[in-house]
């Protein structure tokens, strides 16, 4: 068994009215995107990330960055790179989002359904939840988001 974790966060691009917000690469119906230069999928680069650290190849970065100047932007892409250094299969995936702004918790079924089909794993393997952190940060705040993912393998 092994278990690694990713990270990532983005700026609310309040300004954007023509970017999508996608998280979990589900669209979200907000005037509003994230700062990136890519779809800036912060929950999909925090998986990416997570992948990441269980085969130490490093997809969120240079390798993410070379695809985006391709023309490929799509965040899906960016994990399935990822996925492909993973010997290991995925038993479980954990994700926390903090953030305001949007409100999550309508779309965390169609998030999970999407995450497990990328991952090739079950539903009911991949767990996410999302708080405003009480305002306590810029998440919580409504100047971004933020997202944690732990991944188990075997």
């Amino acid at each position: 068994m092994k278990v690694a974790i990713g990270q990532d966060s983005h700026r609310i691009d309040y300004e954007n009215k023509e970017k999508k917000l996608l998280l979990g690469g589900v669209e979200f119906d907000e005037e509003y995107s994230l700062n990136g230069n890519s779809d800036a999928d912060v929950v999909l680069h925090a998986v990416a990330n997570a992948v990441s650290g269980i085969t130490c190849k490093n997809i969120i970065g240079k390798i993410a960055d070379d695809m985006c100047k391709q023309g490929s932007k799509d965040s899906k892409e960016y994990l399935k790179e990822a996925l492909k250094y993973l010997e290991e299969k995925i038993i479980h995936v954990s994700i926390s989002i903090e953030c305001k702004v949007p409100k999550i918790t309508p779309k965390i079924e169609e998030m999970r359904k999407n995450i497990a089909r990328i991952l090739n794993i079950s539903e009911n393997s991949v767990g996410i939840t999302a708080t405003t952190g009480e305002e306590l940060t810029e998440f919580g705040k409504g100047n971004g988001i933020a997202t944690i993912a732990i991944i188990t393998v075997e």
